[in-house]
């Protein structure tokens, strides 16, 4: 009688920790949304991409949203895009992209089926490592083509244009950004998209003779498409994940894009 009242005290204990656990499956809120990131590999970037994910994952694990990494464009298609309601282009450039992929994230944004928010190399729009210009992402960024870059590196300081944009709410009039490369493009997207905020060349720590000449956008979104899009040129160093500018923008657009 001992060992049979043992074990049906074993089989109430287990029976009741798995209604717990069910419990509170069944009470846990439904992810607010889906968050897709494709991740440049390797290379010099490579720091910047740890942390961004480091920082990424904090902010989902406290807001309630999932985010999952890619580091390729293979699994990318109108179905898996579907699963998703914000598209993240982690410093992963606009060439070398499946044909499928390259389709899909075209529909993705032309129909609104989700947000984007790209940084850094996804303006490298050019012909490279034996591919040509995406001319579709061209034109979603502002018609532009990538012409030079800061190598060395330089301190700037960035003016925001909108302030009253959601994107840049909490966020300084003037902010720096240290050690960056400052692209510049074949022109000023500004004619195309609405500018958010600009770098001064004229900040420029060390001077350079690589500038466009004066209007210089690094944050801008393209109102003609139905997605809600956003792109920042910043997201060289991982130091700036220390900068309370950069993150409350990022911070921003990431619940900015992922609703309609």
């Amino acid at each position: 009688m001992k060992l049979k009242t043992l074990l049906s005290s074993i089989v109430l204990v287990c029976l009741l920790l798995a209604g717990g656990r069910s419990l509170h499956a069944a009470s846990a809120p439904a992810p607010k949304f889906h968050v897709i990131a494709i991740a440049e590999k390797g290379g010099i970037h490579q720091p910047f991409v740890d942390a961004a994910k480091i920082w990424l994952n904090k902010l989902a694990a406290e807001n309630n949203f999932t985010i999952d990494y890619i580091e390729n464009t293979d699994k990318i298609d109108d179905a898996f895009l579907a699963k998703y309601q914000l598209f993240i282009q982690l410093n992963y450039p606009p060439y070398n992209w499946t044909p499928t992929a390259a389709a899909a994230f075209e529909r993705y944004i032309d129909q609104g089926k989700g947000g984007w928010i790209g940084f850094h190399h996804a303006t490298l729009l050019g012909d490279f490592d034996g591919t040509h210009i995406w001319p579709w992402f061209s034109d979603f960024m502002g018609g532009i083509r990538f012409t030079s870059y800061i190598p060395d590196f330089a301190d700037g300081t960035v003016t925001v244009e909108d302030t009253n944009s959601p994107l840049m709410k909490g966020v300084a009039k003037q902010f720096q950004v240290s050690k960056e490369e400052w692209y510049t493009w074949s022109k000023s997207p500004r004619p195309n998209v609405h500018v958010l905020a600009t770098v001064d060349e004229n900040s420029y720590k060390p001077d350079t003779m690589i500038k466009m000449g004066g209007d210089h956008p690094v944050i801008w979104t393209n109102e003609h498409k139905k997605a809600r899009n956003v792109y920042i040129f910043m997201g060289h160093h991982p130091d700036l994940f220390e900068n309370e500018a950069y993150t409350t923008i990022f911070r921003n657009a990431i619940f900015w894009a992922s609703s309609k």
